[in-house]
Order: structure tokens, then sequence, then C-alpha cells
């Protein structure tokens, strides 16, 4: 049995933003795509990637790849998305979708919050002339639903419960740790959040209403980190309220999903030789593409690739797993000399880990086996011998070495 540090990406925002093209995008899966509030009723879950350099090069061997894929030296590293349907304005009172949405953030780890950076749509969801809506408005409101919701979980019993933790001295985080159990909230980040908010830890009970809402928005930012895809780049109107969104508190990515979508459809089909992030790409077969396919493929190289240097989908996707959630990659392999498995297969697994992860550790993200029977680890650059406390570097190549050998 492993021990996972799988991390899950919820993909937010109001209705027709892009929300679900950026995941179809992602993922290529089949989420349904149309021009009208609500379309995604029901979450989709997916499966996208992360990209990093493949260190089958730094070691000079040919690599096969068994729980990730490697193209033209590119390990791309799979994690999981889930499309959370659009949030309107009121939707922690239950408007809308209301809560049946929220809920479904609970689960997330990081937020990626799809804006229409064009302004061309309004808060409700609809259609207006580009330009109209402020996108800014977009992140004030999303902020507040989130915040909110989490005040409506926290806030029942909370004079009871802040007495409690006065008089018996546990401490409130301890208290609070069942209830923020489905948020996958833990005590630290609750105690994070009353430090940042220069709350007295020791005297909850005497938290005034707006004491108590600043503790939950900063558990919010703390708890559910958000970045912001600027979507739809390709529009006039969009390049202006970019420069505005990225004056905010929160990363900001320029992107333009569609273009993404296309590009990864038409490699998909072998038409274009394309890899999720790249900064250009080359057509295989103009003979089996009509003309205006070909123009509106050179259109997405001019406008977009040469302009912004790539799509921004696969930016957002590296940037929320490495910054926002603070991951590592490491290589896990048994023969230490020639970097395989038990079967032969060289570098065959690369796993994303909290940053700050031991060897011991990760031993137990292998399996439990290996971590209940954890001896030391061997360092795969200089076949040093490394700890159990000892912290793992971002595409470090390591094996452990156990009493018990896994069958």
């Amino acid at each position: 049995m492993q021990r996972s540090y799988s991390r899950l990406l919820g993909v937010v925002g109001k209705p027709n933003t892009g929300k679900s093209t950026f995941f179809s995008a992602a993922t290529l899966a089949a989420a349904e795509i149309a021009n009208y509030p609500f379309t995604t009723i029901k979450p989709n879950r997916g499966v996208g990637y992360v990209r990093q350099p493949c260190v089958h090069t730094e070691f000079n061997v040919k690599d096969n790849p068994k729980n990730s894929l490697c193209l033209e030296d590119t390990r791309l590293i799979p994690v999981e998305l889930i499309d959370i349907a659009g949030i309107v304005l009121g939707a922690w009172e239950g408007r809308g979708l209301g809560n049946q949405f929220l809920d479904e953030i609970r689960r997330a780890d990081a937020l990626i919050h799809i804006v229409d950076a064009s302004g061309g749509t309004d808060c409700e969801g609809k259609s207006c002339k580009p330009g109209e809506h402020d996108p800014l408005e977009d992140i004030t409101f999303l902020e507040k639903e989130i915040t909110m919701w989490m005040v409506t979980i926290l806030k029942k019993d909370w004079p009871r419960i802040s007495r409690t933790a006065e008089q018996d001295k546990k401490g409130i985080a301890h208290h609070l740790e069942d209830r923020l159990t489905g948020l996958g909230i833990r005590k630290t980040l609750v105690n994070d959040a009353i430090r940042k908010a220069s709350l007295s830890v020791d005297k909850p009970a005497t938290w005034s209403d707006d004491d108590f809402y600043r503790f939950v928005d900063t558990l919010r930012k703390i708890s559910k980190p958000l970045l912001i895809v600027a979507n739809k780049i390709d529009l006039p109107t969009a390049q202006v309220n970019i420069e505005k969104l990225k004056k905010l508190d929160y990363i900001v990515i320029p992107a333009s999903a569609e273009a993404e979508l296309a590009l990864r459809r038409a490699a998909e089909k072998g038409l274009v030789d394309y890899k999720p992030g790249d900064s250009d790409f080359k057509i295989n077969q103009p003979e089996k593409l009509s003309a205006g396919q070909i123009a509106a493929l050179e259109k997405i190289r001019e406008k977009i690739l040469r302009t912004n240097g790539s799509t921004g989908i696969q930016e957002a996707m590296n940037t929320a797993y490495f910054k926002l959630l603070d991951m590592i990659t490491v290589y896990p392999v048994e023969d230490i000399e020639h970097l395989s498995d038990h079967s032969g297969r060289v570098l065959p697994d690369t796993y994303l880990v909290p940053k700050g992860t031991t060897a011991h550790q990760f031993a137990y993200v292998i399996h439990s086996e290996l971590g209940d029977n954890f001896l030391y680890a061997v360092d795969a650059r200089d076949k040093r011998r490394i700890g159990e406390d000892a912290v793992l570097k971002d595409r470090d190549v390591i094996s452990i070495v156990s009493t018990k050998k896994r069958a």
C-alpha cells in the first residue's frame, strides 16, 4: 500500500469564462463545452500533466517510463484535476446551484481561477460586449463566496467551541480540526491563519465578528491557494485587463484555452508536432488540412505563441504544483548502478511530493512496507548513503534500502 501525496487541482470561476475549455485542453477529456451558464452540472475529473526536463539526459541513459511519459526529453507527470461548475454571486447562500459547487471545492488542494480577461462575460456569466465587464470584480466575488461558505461551516457552534478552547487549554486549532477535516485543513494551517490575522490564539472567545471573518478569509488564502488564469488573451480588450489583474496579490497567467485545445487535438491526430507548453509547433501533414485550418493554426502561432511564449495552459499547471503547492519531483530506482527497477526498466517512475519530504517519508510514498522496514537511501548522483531524516531535493534519483525485499 502506498501513502499518497497526491494533490487535486480545482478549476473554478463563474460560467462562460472558458473553464471547461481549459479543463479539456489540459486533459483532453470530453467535458461539454457550450456558450451558456451551467453547462457543467456535475464536476468533471480528469488527468493532466506537469512537465519537467527528464533526468535521463543528465545520466545519459534511455529511460522506460511507467507511471509517467517522456517525450523528447520532457517528462510529463500525471496529476488530477476537477472541473467545478460555474459559481455565481450568492452561491454560498444557495443561489444558482449553490453549495453543490462549493462542496466540490473542499476536495481541492489548490484552485485555478479562470477569468475572462477580455471583460466579455458579465457578473452572471452571460456574454456581453468585450471590455464592458471588469474582471477584477470576478476575483473579489470568488474570494467572498468561498470565504462566506467557510464562515457558515465554522460559525455554527463557534461561541461554544471558542469558550471550550479557552477553558481546557487545548487550543482553538485542536477544537476546529474535526470540523475542518472535510476541507483538508490541518491544525498547523489554523494556527498560521490566526498568526497572520494578528489574533489572540489564547482568547478566541473575545474575537469580534470582523476578527472572525478576517481569520476565515486568511485561512481560505493559505488552505486553498489560488492562481488566476487570464483567459481569452487573443481578444483586443484582454491586455489592459491583464495588466490590472497583475497588480493583485496573485500569480496571473495569460492564456488561451481555445488555442491549446486546438493544438492538442491536432497533435492527437498527428497533424502537428506539439507538446503541452511548447512555444511553437510543426505542421506535419498540410495536405490533410484545409486552407482555413492552416490559417487558424498560423494565427495561433503569430497571435499567441510568438506574443505570449505559450498558450499558458501548461504554465498554469506547472505553477499550481511547483509554486502554489510547493511540490518537487523524485525518481526512485532499485538498482542504483543501472537506475532501474526489478524488471530492468530505467527511471520508470517519478513522484510529486511536497518540498521538505525526507527519505524515510518518501519510502512510504512508494510502499508502506518499504517505509516500515527502511534502513537508508542512496543518492544516485554521488552514490552517497543518506539517512532517514535527509530532506530530498527536486529531481533527486534515489534508491531505498530496507530490511525486507519487496516482491
